[in-house]
């Protein structure tokens, strides 16, 4: 009986380490080819500086001890300065993830492979049973297009396979390392998107990139004009002109045409679908164009159109006819008397441990139960957002117990009134993420009346200028992040920023307080109403608000004082400040009253009349007066208190119009004007003078502050000082 025997030739067997040898050039190659993306996706902290990437350790932690290589033949290459560790990128791949690059090879080349895209070396392949995507099966891709962030981070890989029964896409989850789209879906090219002021939106990745290689800044959802709407994150185009390039066929114009209402509810400036030449051929589309040779930057410029969204007028304009004639009510007050108006920026500023966040916390509650607090009233229960940074959650829900609400509006205040524990982040970019929604969603769906954030420096963003003492910074702070928010919620909201004083010498505090406010230049020029919590006395509890107001008349500074937990207004009579302290205080303004009022009457004899502001500006500096603020505080409180009138029948004495001032001319009793009579006599070469009794025609109303018709010119009724609002 003959056996048969089968003889096996080992000779051309692929040595095992040589096929590992050849495995891990292959990774490494792919991972240098992708390093910059590779680098982000293990160490999201890390940033790129002068051609190397800066981390703190393998772990990750945010720092510059670990340095990786971009550039040369040392691309690659790391190396931790603090440990004294290094080696190449696979051995980084390795400790990033808590392996050995030489003990646990096959696992960590099966996650590189999976990240990279590409498949096994066939000995392994054919090992493999049952993958949840049988990508090997489709032959190897023919294309990948990479899904970035704006900045750079890796999200998702998308490839295409030819196989013979048509075309195929596979996406690639970077950050969950599985093979599906990633939830949300992103937009493809997004590092040039957040740049572009006009971004083309086509089906496709090769549609894109076709008009990325012309220089036209181009997107795409994922998988086209198979996209789900619902599952794509469609906000980096808000703020964009979007123009959409449909296929030309019947899906395409549906795809555009669903596209074109998410980016209307992004947020776009303007949306419009390009209609595609009507002698193209069926599904042409944006890739057959450039192909074809075909003028692609002239059509998105003057091809036929449907607007879904036009951009607004890039600048309103009004003429006086049309101001004139416009008698629509203004828009009611968010809090009166013009305290804070829609869409208005209020800045509450006071020293530490002055009581800020304790009044403001009272403040906020009455608005959102539609109570008066301290004068400032608002039209109804108004929805607050409180964003504070200050107050741990156990004891902020102790404060807002200790609050003394009307009963019966303690059920508005409940609902209306919502606050976020102490937060511990920074308004960046990634703290808006988290804000926008949570404002968004606070109160069921219904916009915000205010945003308040409290305090500014504990969430402070000035970009790359500095910190909040800084103008440019703040300047930052308020453009790109608090308006950010406002516009994201509600246009018309009102803010309110509680915001730290810095130390000022007594002379300036008196002469201009608000300049006491960290980043003044900036915060001044963009505020509608400043409000500082002020203590003239640290020995005693009673403070000063004090108002600056863009949109309204000014308001009085109010004494005010927390009794019985209860913040209320006190008598201004009851001195602030020390008595002898306060003695002093009223000395000099009396000082300065006299002053004042006699500078008037002689200047009057000389022939000169001023009005308010000409006043200060003439006798700044001069006769102990002070600053022109002041000496415009003590002219308001003098008219206030009848000291001072007004005449504006400045013809009848010869002198020019007083211009556009609401008031006149100064005017003191028994003023006499002084003017020339006629021509120099030639034998004396005396000018005659002629006096003149100067009698007012208008005064200040000490209620309202408008300017009121004088019934007898000859009487002159003086208030009590103690009704001052200008008395400290």
């Amino acid at each position: 009986m003959t056996e048969n025997i089968v003889w096996l030739d080992f000779n051309d067997a692929i040595d095992p380490r040589e096929a590992q040898l050849n495995d891990t050039e292959a990774l490494r190659a792919g991972l240098l080819d992708r390093l910059e993306s590779v680098l982000l996706y293990l160490f999201p902290q890390g940033r790129i500086r002068g051609g190397k990437f800066y981390v703190g350790d393998v772990d990750g932690n945010a720092g510059k001890s670990l340095v990786v290589e971009l550039e040369g033949d040392r691309r690659g290459l790391w190396k931790d300065f603090a440990s004294d560790e290094g080696g190449d990128i696979i051995d980084l791949w390795a400790r990033s993830q808590g392996l050995s690059a030489r003990h646990d090879f096959p696992r960590l080349a099966s996650e590189i492979r999976q990240w990279l895209g590409v498949a096994a070396p066939a000995q392994t392949v054919a090992r493999r049973e049952g993958r949840s995507v049988p990508i090997d099966e489709l032959g190897p891709y023919t294309a990948k297009w990479d899904y970035l962030t704006a900045d750079g981070e890796l999200i998702a890989c998308v490839y295409r396979y030819d196989p013979p029964t048509g075309k195929e896409y596979r996406p690639w989850d970077v950050r969950a390392r599985m093979w599906r789209a990633p939830d949300p879906r992103p937009l493809y090219n997004q590092p040039a998107v957040a740049h572009a002021n006009q971004v083309i939106l086509v089906e496709g990745e090769k549609c894109a990139e076709a008009l990325i290689q012309l220089g036209v800044v181009a997107t795409t959802a994922m998988n086209g004009a198979k996209a789900p709407i619902d599952k794509t994150n469609w906000a980096p185009l808000a703020g964009k002109t979007v123009l959409i390039w449909p296929d030309r066929d019947a899906p395409g114009w549906d795809y555009a045409e669903n596209a074109a209402k998410a980016c209307v509810t992004a947020g776009c400036v303007s949306v419009a679908i390009l209609v595609p030449p009507a002698d193209m051929p069926e599904k042409w589309d944006a890739a057959d164009a450039v192909d074809e040779g075909f003028d692609c930057v002239e059509f998105i410029r003057q091809a036929e159109r449907r607007i879904v969204k036009a951009a607004p007028a890039l600048l309103p304009t009004f003429t006086l006819g049309a101001l004139l004639d416009d008698l629509s009510p203004l828009p009611p007050d968010l809090i009166s008397p013009r305290v804070l108006t829609p869409g208005g920026l209020l800045v509450f500023g006071g020293a530490p441990k002055v009581g800020k966040s304790d009044f403001l916390l009272s403040w906020l509650t009455h608005m959102a139960a539609g109570a008066t607090f301290l004068g400032m009233r608002p039209p109804r229960p108004l929805r607050v957002f409180y964003l504070q940074a200050e107050v741990q959650y156990h004891y902020l829900r102790e404060r807002v117990k200790e609050i003394q609400l009307p009963p019966h509006r303690l059920l508005d205040a409940r609902v209306n009134f919502v606050a976020t524990p102490q937060l511990r982040m920074v308004l960046d970019d990634a703290g808006l993420e988290q804000v926008i929604p949570a404002i968004a969603n606070a109160f069921g769906g219904l916009p915000p009346d205010i945003i308040a954030i409290d305090p500014i420096r504990n969430v402070f963003d000035g970009g790359d200028a500095g910190g909040e003492n800084d103008n440019g910074a703040m300047l930052y702070f308020l453009s790109q992040r608090v308006d950010r928010i406002r516009q994201a919620v509600n246009p018309d909201a009102g803010v309110i920023l509680a915001h730290h004083t810095r130390k000022l010498g007594k002379k300036q505090f008196e002469e201009d307080p608000f300049q006491a406010l960290a980043g003044a230049g900036s915060l001044r020029g963009y505020y509608s109403t400043g409000m500082l919590l002020f203590r003239p006395d640290e020995s005693r509890t009673t403070r000063q608000l004090i108002f600056e107001l863009r949109n309204g008349a000014g308001i009085p500074i109010k004494h005010v004082d927390k009794l019985k937990g209860e913040w209320r207004e006190v008598d201004p009579g009851d001195r602030l400040v020390m008595k002898e302290y306060g003695e002093r205080l009223d000395a000099e303004r009396r000082r300065k009253r006299d002053a004042i009022l006699e500078i008037l009457f002689q200047e009057a004899a000389k022939g000169n009349c001023y009005t308010a502001n000409q006043f200060a500006e003439t006798f700044e500096g001069k006769a102990g007066l002070g600053g022109e603020r002041t000496i415009r505080e003590r002219v308001s409180a003098l008219s206030t208190q009848g000291y001072i009138k007004y005449f504006r029948n400045a013809a009848d004495y010869g002198l020019p119009s007083s211009g556009r001032t609401k008031f006149g001319y100064l005017c003191v009793e028994g003023m006499v004007l002084r003017l020339p009579a006629g021509d120099v006599d030639t034998a004396t070469g005396e000018l005659p003078m002629r006096e003149h009794t100067v009698l007012p025609t208008h005064y200040k109303c000490p209620h309202s502050g408008a300017s009121m018709p004088v019934e007898n010119p000859d009487v002159w009724v003086y208030h009590d000082e103690l009704n001052d609002p200008e008395a400290p």
